[in-house]
This record gives C-alpha cells, structure tokens and sequence, in this order.
C-alpha cells in the first residue's frame, strides 16, 4: 500500500524504532518460556509484553501502515488469553509470536525501503501463522519434543516471510544501517579517526608539558637554594612566574582532550548490547533445531563501543556462540545423568578495562576432550603423531582454531566443514587481539577474547621492580599500602596480607616477571591490591612512579601472546611502558618447591626486552616454568641459586656474549651438562657452525624462533643430552 511521500521519513524512523521495541518483545518472549520465575514476575513481563505490542500497533496506525497494526493486532489477540491465567507460556505460542514478529519487521524495514506497494497481504500469512499455533490450553498440555517442534516446518506465505532466524539477522544488519535514518551531519570514519589522531596529539602535548613544568620547577628549586645577586633573582621570579602559568595552560590543555575524547565517543560508539540482545534469540532457535536446552546471559551488556568495532565483532560471536551450543552443550537427558540441569547455561561477559575489552563466554557443558582434539588433528593431518606426543594440553586445545579443524566426521548445518573457529581467531587477529581458550573436561568451556579499542585513554599507575618500569590499569588497582610487620602473615611455601580483615595472596612483581627469586616484602615496600575477575591480590613493587592517562596500542604480532601484558604505551619521552594484564597478576604462581619435579625450568637470557618476552611466551605455553636475565653477568648470578634444565642465550649481548657465557657454564661442575640452545639474527652457516663449536647444543635464528621453531628445539636439545647422560 502506498505512503504518504511527506510521511516517508517518519516511516524510516518508526522502522528503526520498531527494531528496538520487537528487540524487548523477544527477550520477553524468551523469558516467559523460562522456568522458575513466581507468578509476580511472569506477570510483570505479561504486562510489558501488552504494552510494547500495543505500542507497536498505535504507532503503525498512525502512521497508516495498517498491514503491520493488524500483525500487531493479532499478536495482541494471541497473547490476550495468556494473561488471564498467568504461567510460564507454551513454546509453540512463543514460536508463533516470534515469527510474527519476523514477519511484522520484514514488512517494517521493506516499507522503510520504499517497498511496500509491492508487499503482498498479510490476511493469508497471518492465518496460517495462527492456524499452526494449537490453542493454549493444548499447548500448554502439549508434550512434543523441542526437536520436532523446531523442525516443524511452516507452510505457505508463512515460510516465505518467517524464518525463525531473520529477527537476529535483521536486527544485525540494522547495525550497518541505522545511519541511513539520522537526519544529521554524515561524517566519514576516516574523518572520525583522523580526529582521534589529533587528540591522541594533544594528549602527547599535555605530557611533554608536564615534563617541561617539572624541569622548570627543578630549576626554580635549585635556584632558591642559592645566595643569588639581584638579576638571578629576578629570572627566578620570572621563572616561577612563567611555572605557574604553565601549570594553568596544562590544566586548559587537559580539559580540553577530556572534553574532545568524551564528545568523539559520544557520536562514534554504541552499547554492546546492540549486537549481543539478538543472539538469545539465534541460541534459543538452534537449541531448539538441535533438540537441546540453552539459555543465553549477558552481563556487561551497556559497555559502548565503536561502531566499526562492533560489526567485526558480530561474527566471531556468532561462531562462539554456535560452536558451544552445539559441541559444549549435552542433550537434556544427557546433562541430568550427568548430574546437571537439563538447560545448559550460556554466559557472555564484556568487561572493558581502560582502552581494552574483554569479551568472555562460557558454557557449563562437555568440556574439551583434548585426546579427541588430538586424535582429530592427526587424522586431518594438521600435526603428525610425533608432534602430538610432544604437545602440551594447552598446545592441543589452540588446535581448534587451526583451518580445516572438527571433531564432527559428518557435515550437518551447523558444523563439521572445518570453518568455525579459525575465523574467530582471524577476526580476533585483524582486530590486533588474541583468543585464549580454558576447558576441564565435563565440566565447561571458556573462551576469553582480548581487543584493543581506539577510543580514548586509561588511567595506568606506574610502578618498578628491580630495574623494569611497567603499567598497571587504574581500574583495576584498589588500593597501595606499605608492608608492615603487623599486617604480612608469612608462611612456608606463601605470604599474606591482613586486608580489611581477609587474608589476600601476596606475590612479588620482580618473582613474577623473572628478574629474581621469590621473598616475601621488606618492611615499608609498597604492595599494589589489585583485582581482576572477582580475584585479589597484593603485588609487591620497589616502587610507586605515578599515575597517567595513556592509550594502550597491542602489542606486536609475534609478542601478542604473552600473558603478562596486555599492551604497551608510548610515554611523552618515547620511552615504552609495558601494561600487565589485570587477570595475570591475580593468578597466583605455584609455589616452586622440590616437591614439583616435573615442572620443566628454563633460563632465558636476552638483553631484549622483545625477545624475552617473545621466548617465555612459547616455553611457557609448552609447560615451562621461565625465568629471565637481561645479561650474561645476571644469568651467572642465578645459576649459582636455581637449577634449570635448558639455557637459551642470545649470541650478541654487550659485556658478554652468547658463545663466552656458554664457556663459563660448561667450566662449572654443578652446570656443565646443562642443554645450552643459541639464539641469533644471523643465520649463516658459518655462525651456525661456530656457535655449536663453543658448546651449544643448538642454534636457531631468529627469524626461526619467530616461526615458532623454539619450543621443538628446545625438546631435541633436552632429549638428546638426556640420552647422552
């Protein structure tokens, strides 16, 4: 039916409103069909569900577009016997209404479009949709299986125009779209971005003029502190004049950013929720095809993101969310001989810290069987049985991400073509991110997605240990105090911290971090309470620089896996400060005793900050315990305290070299048998040649660590000297 061309507009912009209100009716929908909720609440959404039905009939009439009034009219009249006798709704009426809410936004967004003359009646559509639905009291006795219900197909104009998936795929493509309903000013994201990269310039100009204030202060102390003539007297005035002016002017420059970031957000982002409400739906639907039982929660759902942001994120959850469905969760009879509700639970956290986001979603389902992920891998050929053997579990479960990966050896709609999570972890990549995967077999799954966002600055409190200066986000740092004696608890094998009345794991950053052994802190040192994933933790430092605003960037691409760090910033000077990752530093370290001899130990020594980190990345992912030393002279200091079973030792070091330290450790008793592998940005064969003649047991360039090579060299190297011994 035409409309009116001077009403066109408001059509566009009731199609953009009606994608939010059909949004609330789905959730309502999805939460009367759930179990356990009292009568009071299921009659509180009853009477939601009525109004936001009415709403959209009203706005429709007025609007003249009587097609979608009478779909919303007939939904009304569905719902209206419901509310008269309160209890949880039948799924086949919830099927019933939301596929007429399918068909209500199809016509929404067609009208929108200009399309709705050639849109055909909906009185055949909407007789059939309410011909399939049985009366409620025989729905509500109804004992069909969700599996045959899913699968009951709808007939005529119905299964043309409701498709149990298009309200989530027709609100996700709204994402893209919205923009084309807002009256105001188009602005290119390019023209976005290029505006970021000038308050990111002030920023950096706020900095620097709070260094040069602090030079000028110094200068105007050491002034003060001198018998000065009359002239020198007056430049110091004029100095401490110019100080003060120049703390005024940082005090404008800082508002001034804060000001520009919070408006550049303001019109670049938008609640996370936009893209993860829709998905309840998508879980529901394919439950239902796969004959389980799942619900879907969101927590963290109002976090605003760049719009860019979102759309890429939406189609890595999207393959999360139909991987755990249909590997994690277990049918409902399987679930309650597993001791388990028969409804599997979803659970999908957003938690942004500063300038990162973590997204996290977990199931309580089958777990991760790692042998069957292995077994897999080898028949695919993605890994041979030797290299199998060798893997470590967190080796194998990063297996599922590899292209061609499955479990499945038959092809069915949701799975079992070997595309799925490889795409996750491609997304994540292009994104600068990283995906993590934990598991524990028959109890769960949990997939952890890191990204950085563009947006703005984060609060980092600074703080050193040893010689090393690193960051840790504001947000997630509760409080400093200094040790005392009276409030350190101190034990055998850890060290706690009286904290308002709980006892809080103490750990040393310099232990953590490699660059010394373990103690427990001194009186007077400051402890940082940081917490992360409802975990606590007091982290020893040597000290306190200072707090700043600063915009986290990924770290590179060979380094983005370490889990210490979660990015680095560039302070006003150039200098790089790494960021440690907030759930790392809660995660207490084993204790190191002799009673953990299959603990692999391995020494780094690299005056590379990169490398160091680029090689406890890989040990570690393969079940070492790491510690490091920036020097020749410090990788002697801890081989007179540790034992380790592998040296791997950069060949270019100042002071002394890779081949000289190896020569020191063969001429020790208690270290000449120890596997020493050299590691150089020369990769020649005469290098290669005389490196293993000073000693080593193995060589490897760079370029071949970077590939991934170290972690199978360092097992040869062990094995082979193990079978000399």
């Amino acid at each position: 039916m035409p409309v009116d061309p001077m009403l066109q507009s408001l059509v566009a912009g009731f199609s953009s409103e009606a994608q939010e209100v059909c949004q609330k009716v789905t959730l309502d929908l999805l939460e009367l069909e759930r179990e356990g909720l009292d009568n009071e609440a299921l009659g509180k959404v009853y009477t939601r569900l009525a109004r936001h039905l009415h709403t959209l009939k009203g706005s429709a009439a007025s609007l003249g577009l009587q097609d979608l009034s009478s779909i919303a009219h007939k939904l009304e009249d569905a719902l209206a016997p419901l509310r008269k006798d309160i209890k949880p709704m039948p799924r086949s009426i919830v099927d019933m209404l939301l596929h007429g809410l399918d068909l209500f936004l199809l016509r929404a967004q067609a009208h929108a479009e200009g399309r709705g003359e050639a849109l055909p009646d909906p009185t055949a559509a909407l007789a059939q949709l309410v011909a399939d639905a049985p009366p409620p009291e025989e729905a509500a006795g109804a004992a069909a299986p969700a599996a045959a219900v899913a699968h009951a197909p709808a007939s005529g104009a119905t299964a043309a125009a409701v498709a149990p998936a298009a309200a989530p795929q027709l609100s996700a493509a709204s994402l893209a779209d919205d923009d084309a309903v807002d009256a105001g000013w188009r602005v290119g994201s390019h023209q976005v971005t290029a505006l970021l990269r000038e308050v990111e310039r002030l920023r950096e100009f706020r900095m620097r003029l709070e260094d040069r204030l602090r030079d000028i202060s110094k200068a105007v102390e050491l002034l003060t502190a001198r018998e000065l003539l009359a002239p020198s007297a007056r430049a110091r005035a004029m100095l401490a004049s110019v100080s003060a002016g120049v703390r005024s002017d940082g005090h404008e420059a800082s508002d001034i950013v804060d000001s520009l970031e919070e408006g550049l957000k303001s019109i670049t982002t938008r609640p996370v929720r936009t893209i993860l409400e829709p998905l309840q739906r998508m879980v529901r639907d394919l439950s239902r095809q796969l004959g389980k039982q799942a619900r879907l929660s969101v927590v963290g759902a109002e976090v605003s993101l760049d719009r860019r942001l979102l759309e890429k994120l939406k189609g890595a959850m999207v393959h999360l969310l139909r991987n755990a469905v249909d590997h994690g969760i277990e049918m409902p009879d399987e679930r309650e001989r597993a001791g388990k509700h028969h409804e599997g639970a979803l659970t999908l956290r957003v938690e942004q810290q500063g300038n990162i986001l973590f997204i996290e979603l977990s199931d309580d389902g089958r777990g991760i069987d790692v042998m069957a992920v292995r077994a897999s891998a080898e028949r695919k050929g993605l890994i041979t049985a030797e290299e199998g053997a060798r893997m470590h579990e967190t080796q194998i479960r990063d297996l599922i991400f590899r292209p061609g990966f499955s479990t499945r050896s038959d092809v069915t709609d949701t799975s079992g073509r070997g595309v799925g999570l490889d795409a996750v972890r491609a997304a994540a990549e292009s994104m600068q991110g990283r995906i993590e995967v934990m598991s524990t077999k028959g109890s769960g799954t949990r997939f952890i997605l890191t990204v950085p966002m563009e947006l703005g600055s984060s609060p980092v409190l600074t703080v050193r240990a040893v010689d090393a200066s690193v960051g840790l986000p504001m947000l997630a740092v509760e409080s400093t105090q200094l040790a005392t004696k009276e409030n350190l608890r101190i034990g055998r094998l850890k060290t706690q911290l009286d904290y308002n009345g709980q006892l809080v794991p103490v750990a040393d950053l310099g232990s953590r971090l490699g660059l010394r052994a373990a103690a427990p802190p001194s009186e007077g040192q400051p402890l940082i309470i940081v917490q992360s994933g409802g975990k606590r933790l007091a982290l020893a430092v040597d000290a306190v620089v200072g707090d700043r605003d600063l915009v986290i960037r990924p770290l590179p691409a060979e380094v983005r896996d370490v889990p210490a760090y979660q990015g680095a910033a560039i302070l006003s000077r150039g200098e790089l400060l790494l960021i440690l990752r907030p759930g790392w530093v809660v995660t207490e370290a084993a204790p190191q005793t002799l009673a953990m001899p299959q603990s692999r130990r391995a020494l780094v020594v690299d005056d590379s900050l990169t490398a160091r980190a680029l090689h406890r990345a890989m040990l570690e992912a393969g079940g070492f315990t790491v510690h490091l030393a920036a020097s020749g002279a410090r990788a002697l200091e801890r081989l007179q305290t540790e034992v380790y079973d592998v040296i791997i030792c950069d060949l270019e070091m100042e002071e002394m070299n890779g081949t000289e330290l190896i020569a020191k450790v063969r001429s020790q008793p208690d270290t000449k048998d120890i596997p020493c592998i050299l590691v150089s940005a020369n990769d020649s064969s005469g290098a290669r040649a005389r490196g293993l003649s000073a000693g080593a047991d193995g060589y490897l360039s760079k370029r071949e660590c970077a590939a991934g090579r170290l972690l199978t060299e360092v097992l040869d190297v062990m094995s082979r000297r193990g079978a000399r011994a």
